[in-house]
């Protein structure tokens, strides 16, 4: 079948696609169908006269040409062509690799004839044929089955009799070895070194010949020569079949494949040899018929070869001397046009005014242009029926993609021959190829060609043709190919009359928040086009309008696209072509200012977008998500960057305030307000006076809106606004600190008024709901100022206590008490590491720190998930604050160190299994949307963050750490990142009592798993996530050595371990297939030292159980892959006494057992040197952080088959691809809890653009690229970008 295939792609037809349309006709003896009975009624004719003057003029030399042109397939069929199209526009090369086999046969030997006289004009052919100008190069061919008879396939190399007289031995000229030498170092002047070469060829055109071929075939990377005796009595077939023969296969590399900069040198330096060679050669040498035939013949034959290095290097020379021929062309016929025209006017002059010497001239002139013509439309169509036609559908892309290069420079530069359907297929063919470096080659020469204004209207047929597949291709998987497609598409909007129906734009519209940033900003092009267009539309007269109409049209946009979460990317999208009108503050606060302007939700809208405006000039970055490493801003940008800040402050601070106090009411838009501060240049503010008044007028409306919102994000976005203008690095500060100690002032007498009666439970609804938001906006302003002063932590605490002991549990009243009271204590340990306490002081707070860890483990066990939930993040944050690391470099302050008790740290562990690791089928969620469960699964995240901080610090032992361990492969699609980075630390904290912590967790589930059931799926279960834990090892194999060897060795004594009474023998030997999964990281030496290690705790007998046997069998070989086979006699499991798995809700005696630890594990915590990390729960947001409202997040897919582990723990800083998902379209509201620093921490889950387009038709064309995509392209790179930090962020923020 392949071979059939092969022979039908060497006829010129196009292989059929299996199971995609009908099939193409084929031809078969004398019976003709499709397009083989099209191409042989073309216009044939003028090209038969060609070849019958040319045969008679040049004897053997056109013998060979017309061989040539006579047997190729129709290139320019016209309108007709496309009728095939409808079974090739889906065309892909899969299932023919379009190798075709050398030919073995021989042809006759042709005597040589003797010499023949340098070539003379020939103006009696020119004579009697007419050829003009525009006639194609590429004449329409014969019977198919003719083709065999083509150059490539064994015509004679010899286009022109050759002279057998060979070159004096002491005639010394360039070599083939120095024009390779001068081409692979790109140094040398490649005109000098053809120069060097003509003058050689003009010596001795034999010899020079030979030199060039032994150049390209050392150019091919082969090692062998053709001598002169095999140029003399080889042909082309034979020649090639022996280097073929002398070719170096001991590698894969030939020089255009060779990877580094020198590719890209070498590759330059072939082509531009190619050029400059037809350059030099134009005017003369190109027409001798013999060095340009013989050259194009041995290409040719090239080209065909097997050997990819051959295929490779010789069409791409073949395809550059194509296009400089065509060049050449070119300039011919525009010179015979010319002088056509001289003649013409000379001839139609009076018989007395007429010069006939001058007629005569100007004939000679036209005769030898039109057989200089002929020659080159020889040439041409020989090596585009012998090369281009087989070669554009290689096996190898690069070939491929080199072919459709060349053809896109042909039909730009010689519309007349080469821009019609018969050339122009081969571009809408290419456009489904599977790789994407020939589809990219294949959209920039398309824009070339829509680029020239007069195609357009020869372009038409090929626009309606191929619109669809164009419009599908803005989704490829390779963001370089949908950014060239949709400036390719632009182009067709601008260009053609008809452009794109609004439908059809709508496939690009949804790009302008894409994750990819130069993907987005090509659409963002596309938008800003469309929108002008409508605006020109309306008749708009003078910039002010013009801007305005642009931002009307922009916020009805962003309202209908349903993204009201990512207005940063789409201002990042339009950014570079828009950023004038974005950046056109006045028109923004005009539009929200007026009284009769913008309706309410496009004030919404425009103030999201303003803001995001805003951010971009101040920042001077793009939003989280497409930021490409960290960019460094060069001067100029700089410079930018600073005019804008300076704009921006001098515009807003007279108009915020007005702002503020008109949409003070608007939770959303006063929390989106409160931004533009972050990025004032706030030492402004000092600049003048009447400066002064206004930020008086900002401190107030702050306060205000303090007191009249009780919302979590606007109450923390004033806290940080609070927060930066409270900075002592301002002059100001002071003017704030006393705003602010005012407004806690209010609030604290609010809150002390209705306390006494809420302790006497005598307060009603509304004096709990008073007191309630008091406290609220107290504990939200204490994130950003020290609250110690108003001396709140007793009246808290005893709120607290009174409230747990009636049950009476408010919980509005009881999180905002816990919160404040945290707060106090925080702000108490910064006061007492900045001044020097006396030892009452010290013991005072550390008996507070006491007191308030007691109330928080009581909340604890409340059914309350609220205060549950804030009581377990604030006793993480309090553990890191006081404990032993956070006052190493401070002696004075060891009194403050507070450790969790043995029950508090069951309680914690328990907290883990009830409330974390659980499914998301709970009561709690049912009927629940999916935004909801993003945000618990958020919440649930920031818990286990701050859990894994204690054991990374030091809070909690390395052994705490099997809790967190034993779930990182059920749950690795929701915690996976943040279980690995924890891996991760605790190897460079202490790399052996990590690995004896991963053997810990294995052995505690395997217990469990005996305790509970005999069940050799869930000891399937436990080598699964063996697997996942042996991949963190990394790929070190000496690093790791001694922690795998000490794994291996509790292992191996834990399988052996000696029986209690009333166990069976070696209860545990099945857990030496667990251990197996460790095996294929040992060393040799490491694992001949386990194996006699296992031989001498293994009893004689148990040798020959199955466990034993397959650990035997895994440190012996290499392989990660080891049957799981069932246990018999040995692997028989009963219940012991082994290490005890952490049971759910376990009382403080049973929760840890010192059994369950083994002697060495009895160390207390593992010091560490790293730093205090940042808060969990209260710590106040960085300035740069970035704020999050919503992100859409879509439904899981099956993420066990489709993620792999990375092999080593330094790689996951890198990135960390939490999860595939399916393209549906969810968003996420921000959490509740003030300060969280996972509240903006990305959840990694990635949108596939196909859910922005909703139509059926939509899908229907993303379903035909997957199919021509190949299977490494992966999944589609278009992303909905995250408004929160990636995953990379999220571990700096957590660990760090």
């Amino acid at each position: 079948m392949d071979r059939a295939e092969d022979r039908q792609g060497e006829r010129g037809e196009e292989p059929a696609v299996a199971g995609r349309g009908a099939a193409e006709p084929t031809t078969s003896g004398s019976q003709k169908t499709g397009r083989a009975d099209r191409a042989d009624s073309l216009d044939f004719s003028t090209y038969t006269v060609f070849f019958q003057v040319l045969a008679k003029t040049s004897q053997p030399a056109t013998q060979s040409h017309s061989s040539i042109s006579g047997t190729s397939s129709n290139m320019a069929g016209g309108d007709s062509d496309w009728d095939s199209l409808d079974a090739l526009d889906d065309f892909t090369d899969s299932g023919s690799d379009f190798e075709v086999t050398m030919k073995a046969s021989k042809r006759k030997k042709q005597a040589l004839p003797k010499p023949l006289p340098p070539k003379r004009p020939r103006r009696k052919t020119a004579s009697r044929v007419t050829s003009s100008p525009s006639s194609s190069p590429i004449p329409a061919p014969p019977d198919p089955s003719l083709q065999k008879q083509q150059l490539s396939r064994g015509t004679s190399r010899r286009a022109s009799p050759r002279p057998v007289t060979r070159l004096n031995e002491g005639n010394q000229g360039i070599s083939a070895e120095d024009i390779y030498d001068a081409v692979r170092s790109g140094k040398s002047a490649m005109v000098t070194v053809v120069d060097e070469w003509l003058d050689s060829y003009k010596r001795s055109r034999e010899a020079g010949l030979l030199v060039l071929i032994n150049f390209i075939v050392q150019s091919c990377g082969c090692k062998g020569v053709v001598s002169r005796e095999m140029l003399d009595s080889m042909e082309n077939a034979e020649i090639i079949s022996t280097l073929t023969k002398e070719f170096n296969e001991d590698s894969v590399n030939y020089p255009l494949c060779t990877p580094g900069p020198q590719l890209k040198r070498f590759k330059a330096g072939l082509c531009e040899f190619a050029r400059v060679l037809v350059r030099s050669c134009q005017n003369s040498l190109i027409y001798d018929e013999y060095l340009f035939p013989s050259l194009l013949a041995l290409l040719t034959g090239l080209s065909d070869s097997q050997v990819r290095a051959f295929r490779h290097t010789s069409t791409l020379l073949a395809m550059k001397l194509m296009t400089g021929l065509v060049e050449v062309a070119v300039i011919v016929s525009v010179q015979l046009q010319t002088t056509q025209r001289r003649h013409n006017m000379e001839n139609s002059k009076g018989k007395h005014d007429r010069a006939s010497d001058r007629l005569e001239e100007l004939q000679a002139t036209i005769s030898e242009l039109q057989e200089n013509r002929e020659e080159l439309s020889s040439m041409m169509n020989a090596t585009f029926r012998g090369v281009f036609v087989h070669r554009y559908r290689d096996q190898l892309p690069e070939i491929r993609a080199a072919c459709i290069e060349e053809m896109g420079m042909w039909v730009k530069m010689d519309p007349e021959d080469f821009l019609s359907d018969g050339c122009l297929k081969y571009l809408g063919w290419t456009l489904h190829d599977k790789q994407s470096p020939v589809r990219l080659q294949c959209v920039r020469a398309l824009q070339g060609l829509f680029q020239e204004k007069e195609f357009i209207g020869r372009l038409e047929l090929f626009t309606s043709r191929f619109k669809e597949r164009m419009l599908s291709m803005v989704l490829d998987k390779d963001p370089d190919v949908a950014v060239e497609v949709v400036n390719l598409l632009l182009l067709i909007q601008q260009r053609t009359e008809e452009g794109l129906r609004e439908e059809e734009c709508g496939h690009i519209y949804p790009l302008v928040y894409a994750s990819h940033r130069g993907l987005a900003s090509a659409a963002g092009v596309f938008l800003y086009n469309k929108l002008k267009t409508v605006i020109t539309s309306d008749n708009q007269e003078n910039d002010k309008s013009d801007n305005g109409s642009f931002f009307q049209i922009l916020i009805s946009f962003y309202i209908q696209s349903e993204f009201h979460e990512h207005g940063a990317y789409l201002v990042d999208s339009l950014w570079g072509v828009a950023g004038s009108e974005l950046r056109d503050w006045e028109t923004m606060t005009a539009l929200l200012l007026q009284e009769a302007g913008l309706m309410y939700e496009e004030e919404g809208a425009l103030i999201e977008l303003m803001m995001c405006a805003v951010r971009q000039a101040a920042q001077a970055t793009p939003p989280v998500g497409r930021t490409q490493g960290k960019k460094i801003l060069s001067m100029k940008d700089k410079k930018i960057q600073e005019q804008d800040r300076r704009r921006i402050t001098t515009h807003f601070i007279p108009l915020l305030p007005q702002l503020l106090a008109k949409y003070s009411a608007d939770a959303k838009m006063v929390t989106l307000l409160l931004k533009a501060p972050l990025y004032f240049d706030l030492e402004m503010y000092n600049s003048a006076q009447w400066l002064e008044k206004h930020l008086d007028l900002l401190l107030s409306q702050i306060c205000g809106i303090v007191e009249k919102h009780t919302e979590a994000t606007v109450l923390e976005a004033c806290a940080h606004l609070a927060s930066t203008l409270c900075s002592d690095f301002y002059t100001f500060s002071s003017r704030a600190h006393l705003a602010f100690s005012q407004l806690l002032d209010s609030l604290t007498e609010c809150f002390s008024t209705y306390l006494s009666d809420l302790l006497q439970g005598t307060a009603d609804d509304d004096d709990t709901y008073s007191a309630a938001t008091a406290l609220k906006r107290i504990a939200a302003l204490s994130s950003a100022k020290d609250p110690t002063g108003w001396k709140l932590f007793d009246s808290c605490l005893e709120l607290l206590k009174n409230k747990m002991e009636s049950r009476d549990l408010d919980k509005e009243l009881m999180v905002s008490a816990l919160r404040c009271a945290a707060f106090h204590l925080m702000w108490a340990k910064v006061n007492v590491v900045n001044s020097a306490p006396n030892e009452v002081e010290l013991k005072r707070l550390k008996k507070e720190v006491q007191s308030f860890c007691r109330i928080c483990q009581t909340c604890l066990s409340l059914n309350q998930t609220e205060i549950r939930d804030q009581a377990f993040e604030l006793l993480c944050d309090l553990m890191l604050l006081y404990s032993v690391s956070s006052v190493r470099s401070e002696p004075a302050l060891q009194t403050l160190i507070h450790l969790p008790s043995q029950s508090l740290r069951a309680e914690l562990a328990a907290f883990l299994l009830d409330y974390v690791f659980t499914d998301n089928e709970d009561d709690e969620l049912n009927g629940e949307d999916e935004e909801m469960k993003i945000t618990v699964l958020q919440r649930k995240r920031n818990q286990l963050a701050g859990y894994c901080k204690m054991v990374i610090y030091g809070v909690l032992d390395l052994t705490a750490a099997t809790d967190i361990f034993k779930h990182y492969d059920k749950f690795f699609k929701d915690f996976g990142d943040i279980i690995k980075e924890t891996v991760s630390k605790s190897k460079l904290i202490n790399p052996v009592q990590s690995a004896k912590t991963i053997c810990l967790t294995l052995k505690q589930l395997f217990s469990e798993m005996l305790t509970e059931d005999l069940s050799r799926q869930d000891l399937g279960e436990i080598r699964d996530l063996a697997k996942r834990l042996a991949m963190s090892f990394g790929i070190d194999l000496h690093r790791i050595r001694k922690p795998l060897v000490a794994l291996h060795t509790d292992g191996i004594r834990f399988a052996f371990r000696d029986p209690q009474e009333g166990e069976e023998q070696h209860p545990n030997v099945a857990f030496l297939e667990i251990l197996s999964e460790f095996s294929f990281k040992l060393l040799q030496q490491d694992r001949t030292q386990l194996a006699a290690f296992l031989k001498s705790e293994c009893p004689s007998a148990a040798l020959s159980w199955t466990s034993v046997r397959l650990y035997q069998r895994s440190l012996e070989g290499r392989s990660t892959s080891k049957p799981r086979e069932q246990g018999e006699g040995g692997d028989a499991i009963s219940s012991h006494d082994t290490p005890v798995a952490k049971r759910k809700r376990t009382t403080a005696q049973g929760s840890v057992s010192s059994t369950a630890r083994g002697s060495w594990l009895d160390s207390s915590s593992i010091h560490s040197s790293l730093p205090t990390p940042a808060l969990t729960s209260t710590a106040l947001r960085q300035r740069a952080a970035q704020q999050a409202s919503r992100q859409p997040r879509a439904a899981e897919s099956d993420v066990g088959s489709g993620l792999t582990e990375l092999e080593s723990e330094e790689e996951f800083s890198s990135g960390f691809q939490m999860r595939k998902v399916k393209a549906t379209r969810h968003r996420q509201s921000s959490s509740d809890q003030s300060g969280r620093t996972l509240d903006q921490q990305d959840l990694n889950s990635h949108l596939t653009l196909l859910s922005l387009i909703e139509d059926e038709s939509a899908e229907r064309e993303e379903a035909e690229i997957e199919n021509y995509e190949s299977a490494s392209d992966g999944e589609s790179a278009y992303t909905l970008p995250s408004t929160r930090h990636t995953s990379a962020s999220v571990l700096d923020e957590l660990f760090d």
